[in-house]
């Protein structure tokens, strides 16, 4: 089942326009509508048990780890639109170090970036390999 999400699609150019703190505004919450799908759909159960499996994927250790598994696929433009990301400067909580912080936002900025272009597909095929790889990861353990 595929979910649609309305959104004004814009050209790349226009993409590239928006700062990456703002896309990593926007790929942080499409990443995580992805991420409770998924959850929601695998998982029938309390919304306090389905809010603690989320969490454990949308932060910051998390998408850090997951940039390993995906940075090779990456296209030159979205490499470009990932070390924006990487470079933007911000607040880093206390719960991350910088280094998880900024790989974390470069991958919002990526799914935001994709998201506003259009790009739904490229993105859940990302994210399949990033959510794919961490299932793999677990049954070695």
């Amino acid at each position: 089942m595929k979910w649609g999400i309305l959104i004004d699609i814009l050209t790349k150019e226009q993409a590239r326009n928006y700062s990456p703190s703002t896309l990593a505004f926007l790929g942080d919450g499409y990443y995580e509508l992805l991420v409770r799908q998924r959850i929601t759909l695998e998982h029938n159960m309390s919304a306090a048990k389905l809010h603690r499996a989320a969490v454990k994927k949308v932060r910051a250790s998390f998408q850090a780890s997951a940039v390993e598994k995906i940075a090779e696929l990456l296209t030159e433009e979205e490499s470009d639109i990932f070390r924006r990301g990487r470079n933007a400067t911000g607040t880093v909580p206390r719960s991350s170090n910088p280094a998880e912080y900024r790989k974390a936002t470069a991958l919002e900025t990526v799914f935001g970036w994709l998201l506003l272009i259009g790009e739904t597909k490229r993105a859940e095929e990302l994210f399949e390999v990033i959510y794919n790889s961490e299932e793999i990861e677990k049954q070695k353990e």
